[in-house]
């Protein structure tokens, strides 16, 4: 197969002259081919574009030196660090961190080659929003939200985002418009250029792939399409979308024996999920200024990872209230732990929960940084569980008889029905 670059090949870059000595072929794409290559001992990957791709996309120089200029909006992108040239030659390309080999793609998590745990898998789509929120913050715009431009590690859920090469001022025209499947539908009617708002809908499409295994337009009008081409494209995902879970129209509903992953994980999730996931793919579908947002996709993915808790048989099962019936791997009846109602939210006091400041603090909103609390068996009584205090400050408790004690460091609380705590500035209480 012949490359772009050969290995041993040095290119150089041209901010700091510094020289990369190509090592080997990692992969190829429209736009270019990417290699694995080294300067001063650390191991870097290079992406370098295509002659005919340099052409066609005339403002890709100028978007990289921009993004360059910019920094990484945070340490899930591989941000291109610089660009490298080669002496007596119009070719360039760009330097970026190199992805470990322990990220697997949205791709191998839709073909059943990564399982990770819910709770990965939501840590995942909760890193992607706190991402996209630092893009968007920055006044990019993404412009290709699909799920070939992110990886997980499906043991912890962090990600890493690729391709930043087509990040773009927010609004600014240019060669890249999106993927099929995940452009919003103004994008797909060639209605407007890729802006926050059409990466907000592709935001959605990509957590509801990664979370339902199934894309939410793919319903009846898609099975019925005998040839898949750009006009049923168009129709499907642009001029006449339709959610497959639309309450007011099952025209598009998913279809058994062919959208079964929909069927059962849409299930799975709580309503409270559902109903977000609606509200995007019913009016948000043409009300782009009433698309979700990255804070609330993060509030609500906060709040799903802590209504995890374990079956008897070890399986992940969400509470969901009075609907919290029967545990999906098993099918036996499910007993829900005690748990701790904070302000509207519920976090599962399982075996291995933890708090962070942003359960226990209201001024510290999405602060995980260090727990403040865990739950802990009973040293004498291992049939007792409480709530222990591994923060810096005490807390007060209020007992079901209106009795008040002080639980200091180390010290933990009974999971008792009715005991309210207060943690400094906010108070939950403990429900059975």
């Amino acid at each position: 197969m012949s490359t772009l670059l050969h290995s041993k090949q040095v290119i150089y870059g041209n901010l700091t002259q510094q020289a990369y000595t190509i090592d080997a072929f990692l992969g190829a794409g429209t736009q270019g081919e990417v290699y694995r290559a080294h300067a001063n001992g650390q191991e870097v990957a290079i992406k370098w574009y295509f002659p005919h791709y340099i052409q066609n996309d005339v403002q890709l120089r100028q978007r990289l030196e921009n993004a360059i200029r910019k920094g990484s909006p945070d340490n899930n992108f591989l941000w291109p660090l610089e660009l490298v040239l080669l002496p007596n030659s119009t070719g360039f390309g760009y330097v970026m961190p190199l992805r470990p080999a322990n990220f697997k793609s949205i791709v191998d998590l839709m073909r059943r080659r990564a399982e990770p745990s819910f709770r990965a898998l939501i840590s995942a789509c909760l890193q992607l929003s706190e991402s996209f929120l630092q893009l968007h913050a920055k006044g990019l715009c993404y412009r290709d939200i699909n799920f070939n431009n992110v990886f997980f590690d499906p043991n912890t859920g962090d990600i890493l985002i690729c391709d930043n090469d087509n990040v773009d001022v927010n609004g600014a025209t240019g060669a890249i418009n999106g993927t099929p499947r995940f452009m919003a539908p103004e994008l797909v009617r060639g209605d407007a250029p890729p802006n926050t708002e059409s990466d907000l809908f592709s935001l959605s499409i990509l957590l509801f792939y990664m979370l339902m295994l199934h894309h939410p337009l793919e319903g009846k009008k898609e099975a019925a399409i005998r040839c898949f081409d750009q006009s049923a494209m168009n129709k499907l995902y642009g001029t006449e979308p339709l959610f497959i879970f639309n309450p007011q129209d099952d025209s598009n509903a998913p279809v058994a024996g062919l959208h079964d992953n929909a069927l059962v994980y849409w299930a799975l999730y709580p309503q409270f999920l559902r109903d977000v996931f609606t509200r995007a793919f019913t009016s948000g579908i043409n009300d782009q200024h009433g698309r979700i947002r990255e804070n609330e996709w993060r509030v609500l993915l906060i709040n799903l990872r802590d209504s995890l808790f374990y079956c008897g048989c070890g399986a992940q099962n969400f509470y969901d209230g009075d609907n919290t019936k029967t545990c999906w791997a098993c099918n036996k009846p499910l007993v829900a732990p005690p748990r701790l109602r904070i302000n509207n939210a519920l976090v599962m006091l399982n075996y291995d929960t933890l708090l962070y400041p942003h359960h226990i603090d209201q001024t510290q909103k999405f602060n995980f940084s260090l727990p403040q609390a865990t739950v802990s068996r009973h040293p004498q009584d291992p049939s007792r569980w409480g709530l222990q205090n591994i923060g810096a400050s005490p807390w007060t408790i209020t007992l079901p008889d209106n009795s008040i004690k002080i639980v200091d460091q180390q010290r933990s609380v009974n999971l008792a029905a009715g005991v309210s705590i207060n943690f400094g500035n906010t108070v939950a209480e403990i429900q059975v």
